[in-house]
């Protein structure tokens, strides 16, 4: 195997998600406010799955979105 053609494709693909994910999730989070769905100022949880076909099954993160920095003190 060849690591450095292997790192550069895994940051590829890592690049690509990323920049996908995050167009889709503010997609996501301003059809909601539009819809009435959220307010705008909450935190929402999130997951991403990752499978690597017949090597990896179902690996999972999960985080939090958070819409709004919390109030001053």
């Amino acid at each position: 195997m060849d690591e450095d053609a292997f790192n550069i494709s895994i940051r590829k693909f890592l690049k690509h998600f990323g920049v996908t994910a995050q167009r889709e999730i503010e997609n996501a989070v301003k059809r909601g406010i539009e819809e009435g769905k959220l307010r705008g100022d909450e935190s929402v949880p999130v997951r991403a799955t990752l499978i690597v076909e017949g090597l990896l099954r179902d690996f999972q993160i999960e985080g939090t979105v958070t819409l709004a920095a919390p109030p001053a003190p």
